[in-house]
């Protein structure tokens, strides 16, 4: 069989499978609104959580940056490539996360593979939770200590796993808000089990920097600081409406990942407008709560708007108090035609399939911004809550679907 025979046997049982997925090209900004193909959409699937990506303060930084320093950096950060903004950037990021240091990474997929790959040898051990994110996966994969998995939230099977690890040196690596579920991590559980077995813990922020508490993400509401034995990994793309990521901790870690973190030494550093633009971004996070509390209020609305008008639907969202709001479907036809629905009605909600969820799990992920009005989300429990939409979802409703 050719190279082209065997990639199309792929190519064909991923489609019949219902996996294949297509790119949507957006004609506007990100926005709550957004334009593909002429069309404009309520825009209910970005990871823009306050709404930064095209605020004027980021694109005005952005300009600002690119007009002194041109844009392209030009090289590594361990060449010549490490400018004045990218300095400024993790002075301003340690400082808000109080933590000693922090390192500026291309993006959060880099980050994470840096971090195993620098600190564990072929002796030692990475424990993760089985719903991590791709990223945190693949870098257990990658670096050449053995990788062990634990029950999604269940500390007491990594306490178990410890237990048994008997030489070498092990890591704990979570995320501290899931993003297929929205659920947060047990942070302070898992210090705690760190603390125990000298364990390093790695918590991604990813989706919760920006968001969760005062903005500093779930470890710091869970009173787990990026100190000691704890590295914490934020991204800037989300949240923060820019693009890149940052590691957080102790000076000795970070200086670590900067001689040995292969992603940081070999990778040419962000464009210095974009690290401009996200610390205009961090700056609006750390001084300001207006948008935080916009966003928890659309939140709120959601939640019981979807409660008083289509209740069969509320109960099948999953427990999650984080912007991320999925609502199980469990069969994957049924969330493709639920998710085609509301396009037809100008809402754009994309249906999550395996394999980035695992089967029977397939949903509808609602991701609810500070840009959002309640109109926009008062349109979207409307299309949820009418006839059309009741009829398309009655399979799950009969089927055996679980929150599980």
């Amino acid at each position: 069989m050719s190279w082209q025979e065997h990639l199309q046997k792929q190519h064909v049982d991923r489609a019949n499978a219902n996996h294949w997925r297509t790119r949507l090209t957006l004609d506007s900004a990100q926005t709550a609104v957004v334009t593909i193909d002429g069309q404009q959409y309520d825009n209910f699937c970005s990871n823009d959580y306050l709404g930064l990506a095209n605020d004027p303060r980021l694109i005005a930084a952005a300009q600002t940056a690119a007009g002194e320093l041109g844009v392209g950096s030009g090289a590594s950060h361990l060449i010549c490539g490490h400018q004045t903004p990218h300095q400024q950037l993790e002075l301003a990021l340690a400082s808000f996360m109080d933590a000693e240091q922090a390192l500026v990474f291309p993006c959060g997929y880099m980050a994470n593979l840096s971090i195993p790959q620098a600190f564990l040898g072929r002796d030692d051990c990475v424990l993760q939770d089985k719903l991590n994110h791709a990223s945190l996966i693949d870098a257990g994969r990658a670096c050449d200590a053995k990788l062990k998995r634990y029950a999604h939230n269940d500390p007491d099977a990594a306490q178990g796993m410890l237990e048994k690890q008997t030489s070498g040196r092990t890591m704990i690596m979570t995320d501290g808000v899931f993003s297929m579920d929205g659920d947060v991590a047990p942070l302070s559980a898992l210090k705690r089990i760190a603390d125990q077995h000298d364990s390093l813990l790695v918590i991604d922020e990813a989706h919760g920097f920006g968001v969760i508490g005062d903005g500093r993400g779930s470890a710091a509401q869970a009173g787990v600081p990026p100190a000691g034995n704890v590295l914490l990994m934020g991204t800037l793309g989300k949240a923060a409406g820019s693009f890149g990521a940052f590691v957080a901790g102790d000076a000795v870690l970070i200086e670590h990942l900067i001689q040995f973190g292969r992603t940081y030494t070999y990778t040419t550093a962000l464009p210095p407008h974009v690290a401009a633009t996200s610390l205009a971004a961090v700056d609006i996070i750390a001084q300001q709560t207006s948008l935080r509390d916009k966003l928890n209020d659309n939140l709120r609305h959601f939640k019981t708007r979807l409660s008083e008008h289509a209740p069969k639907l509320a109960a099948r969202l999953m427990p999650s108090a984080t912007p991320i709001q999925p609502l199980l479907v469990g069969d994957e036809q049924t969330a493709l035609a639920a998710s085609g629905l509301l396009r037809e009605q100008g809402i754009l909600v994309l249906a999550i399939r395996p394999p980035t969820v695992p089967a029977g799990s397939s949903r509808l992920r609602f991701t609810i911004t500070a840009a959002h009005e309640h109109s926009h989300i008062n349109r979207l429990v409307d299309v949820l809550a009418s006839e059309a939409m009741e009829s398309v979802m009655a399979p799950s409703f009969v089927s055996n679907t679980s929150h599980q």
